[in-house]
């Protein structure tokens, strides 16, 4: 429990849970944020924290990419309603954020410079950018000016680097802040280290030490509720991040509310709950995609949320290959919904890799004042 904290105040907006969810690809889309909102509501009673929608890319929302464009679908229970934009380029970050503001496309702007992806860091973008601290500062500035005399806030996410000779959170800590950023959010790795081993929390609280005028969010290795009170508690950051550690559990976000709030967290579900919840996931997809690609979309859940039940190797097959509602409703029926959630549930998920050199531009680690925008840098990537 985590006493004599006030609430987490990002901009206008007060959060009496200091959580956000992170945008990942594929992942956070309106379905998956729906789910996690209504479950931390039936859970907790609360809806506390901030739910990112997936990242969007400047350059295609400026040129109304309808992919882009129906990746910003919010629906209209949710508020905040917060966009994370991935860019590289003062000029399109402007538009971008312009366009949000004027045509009233969310609440809140986050942006994204922690994608460690090879394809990405190759061509400047990502985890690349913070590095070029000039170009740094121009993309922020420019997403600032655009909210100017508005309520929307801007926040920023990063690393701590490129790697462990190229540390750069505190100098784009300090510039964000600078620049009028609302928030900033440390990913506790470097780009080389992806998702591997361990996250450093030490440099949250570096971080937290060093930008004092601004909420420090932390991000890394929060699995469960009390990974999130450890972390605010070692670190003294304002809040907490979470990516994969919510991937096949969206009820995580009712128990770090609990918890984060001084309040005993809700038991995990059984099986058959946990069976509905997909039910209700699939049926939310395919409301946004529509059936075919919505059951396309399930199947990658599916292993997450059964992870360490015992469902048997030809139901998860089945469930691996589902393509109608119906289908997913009956061999979820097939679940023995009695058994518990099991202890080897909890823990790491998602992708971890490996760590490796970062792929970066030739030249790009010359001059940390160039503010060249890279070229051909702009396409969407996994998070960071």
């Amino acid at each position: 429990m985590l006493t004599g904290r006030d609430p987490l105040r990002i901009g206008p907006f007060e959060l009496s849970s200091p959580v956000v969810l992170a945008p990942m690809a594929g992942v956070t889309n309106v379905a998956f944020r729906v789910l996690c909102r209504e479950l931390e509501a039936e859970r907790t009673g609360t809806v506390s924290g901030l739910y990112v929608c997936e990242m969007v890319t400047a350059r295609a929302l400026v040129e109304r990419h309808p992919v882009t464009m129906h990746m910003t679908t919010f629906d209209p229970s949710e508020t905040p309603r917060s966009m994370q934009l991935y860019t590289v380029d003062p000029e399109y970050t402007y538009k971008a954020a312009k366009m949000i503001v004027d045509e009233n496309l969310a609440d809140h702007i986050d942006m994204n410079f922690g994608c460690p992806v090879p394809k990405v860091t190759r061509r400047g973008g990502g985890s690349a950018i913070p590095y070029k601290r000039r170009l740094f500062r121009n993309i922020v500035a420019a997403a600032v000016k655009a909210t100017e005399g508005t309520d929307v806030p801007v926040t920023v996410k990063f690393r701590i680097g490129i790697d462990d000779e190229h540390h750069t959170h505190l100098d784009a800590g300090r510039i964000a802040a600078d620049e009028g950023a609302q928030a900033v959010a440390l990913h506790a790795r470097t780009a080389s280290q992806r998702y591997s081993g361990t996250a450093v929390w030490d440099e949250i609280a570096r971080l937290k030490e060093h930008v004092t005028s601004v909420p420090v969010l932390g991000n890394g290795d929060i699995f469960e509720a009390d990974d999130a009170v450890a972390m605010m508690e070692q670190t003294g950051c304002d809040g907490v991040v979470i990516g994969r550690g919510c991937l096949g559990r969206p009820w995580l976000f009712a128990e770090l509310s609990a918890r984060l709030r001084g309040v005993e967290a809700p038991t995990p579900p059984n099986l058959g709950e946990v069976g509905q919840i997909m039910l209700r996931h699939g049926s939310l997809l395919a409301a946004h995609h529509g059936e075919d690609k919505g059951m396309r979309e399930i199947r990658k859940h599916i292993a997450w949320y059964l992870r360490g039940f015992p469902a048997g190797s030809d139901l998860r097959s089945q469930l691996s290959l589902v393509k109608t509602l119906d289908d997913l409703r009956g061999l979820i029926d097939g679940l023995d919904a009695d058994v518990p959630f099991p202890a080897d549930g909890h823990g790491p998920r998602g992708r971890q890799g490996s760590p490796s050199s970062v792929a970066l531009p030739d030249g790009w680690l010359d001059d940390p004042e160039e503010d060249i925008v890279p070229e051909g840098a702009e396409i969407m990537h996994s998070g960071g």
